[in-house]
């Protein structure tokens, strides 16, 4: 029995996203690829028509079948580029969201998909989640107000102490992770809610992850908020009062971190191999400029929750969707980076 446990397949969950958008593209995309297969078992949530129509589009010939429930994990799923099970969401009205344009009804369904999934997580019924894109405009009109994925997974979680990871396996086999301090707020919104506290957080949960990505204590550099790091206070004195401080703090705890540095250099450091992750200070800091490294092959990685999320790094892209023009890289990574978070030592 334990044997048996152990060569078995992680089974995840892997939600549509918005229908309007490239998510279900990606998916059956991604899906027609062997290595998706050999890495992990997978079911779809979300809705079947859409699937259909995605597989229509690409010229797939995969078949698309209900699955009514998980039960104890179904051990008799298993990924074949011929067969995407998909466990029905949701009610017809995202068929008739309008397809590259934000849709309340696209906003719903990328809804229901994203609270079942996380339900069979929570409930071990699965090992872990991959999210497709939903678009935050359609998310608001359907009337859910949070700014993205991370925030609503948090709540539905029961967690306040989470961040967003970008991660990327670089082509020097590398790998390299980006957590943000701040996310989701605009530009003027940061530098209030910059404090020790959530850097040494932040610190702290990429530390634990990259650990497992990495499998040893991972390096980690910190960003500066300013220019030159502030030149000493002549440009700022976040780094000396807030920033600094949380770095000592964190090196008490037995992290193995440094800095802050000016995040211009700290970046190619750490492209180069000198550090395994990197604590960005906001949003586009750390964005930016792992997204040049590796668009396609960047991952979106909650961290602090108590089941494994990923997601692909790029948005609902309306200006490509439904032309039979998706990206699948991305897709491929983040079910790789979620099967590898899932797996125990003994497996």
């Amino acid at each position: 029995m334990e044997k048996k446990r152990k060569a078995t397949k992680p089974l995840l969950a892997i939600t549509q996203g918005d229908p309007t958008g490239i998510g279900p593209e990606t998916i059956v995309g991604a899906w027609a690829r062997p290595e998706m297969h050999e890495i992990c078992r997978a079911v779809v949530v979300g809705h079947p028509g859409i699937l259909k129509r995605a597989a229509d589009l690409l010229q797939i010939p995969a078949r698309v079948i209900d699955v009514e429930n998980l039960g104890s994990r179904q051990p008799g799923i298993e990924s074949s580029p011929n067969v995407i099970p998909c466990l029905p969401c949701g009610g017809d009205d995202a068929l008739a969201a309008k397809s590259a344009m934000v849709d309340a009804r696209g906003g719903q369904a990328a809804y229901n998909a994203l609270v079942r999934a996380a339900k069979l997580a929570l409930d071990r019924q699965v090992d872990g989640i991959v999210t497709a894109p939903l678009n935050k405009a359609a998310l608001w009109r359907a009337g859910h107000r949070y700014p993205g994925h991370t925030e609503l997974l948090a709540e539905l979680c029961g967690v306040r102490d989470f961040a967003m990871m970008l991660y990327l396996q670089l082509e020097n086999a590398q790998a390299l992770g980006v957590v943000h301090v701040t996310l989701h707020m605009a530009l003027a919104d940061v530098f209030r809610n910059l404090t020790e506290d959530a850097i040494v957080s932040k610190a702290k949960l990429v530390n634990a992850t990259m650990q497992k990505l990495v499998g040893r204590p991972p390096r980690i550099g910190v960003c500066a908020l300013n220019p030159h790091a502030g030149e000493e206070g002549l440009f700022g004195n976040e780094e000396q009062q807030i920033i600094r401080p949380a770095v000592e703090l964190a090196t008490k705890a037995g992290l193995d971190i440094a800095g802050p540095f000016p995040t211009d250099t700290l970046m190619v450091r750490a492209r180069d191999g000198e550090f395994d992750a990197v604590v960005a200070m906001y949003h586009d800091q750390g964005h930016i400029a792992l997204k040049l490294l590796g668009m396609h092959r960047a991952v979106n990685v909650t961290l602090g929750l108590p089941i494994v999320r990923t997601s692909v790094a790029h948005g609902t892209a309306f200006d490509l969707a439904w032309q039979g023009r998706a990206e699948t890289t991305g897709m491929i990574e983040a079910i790789r980076v979620a099967a590898k978070l899932t797996s125990r030592p003994d497996s």
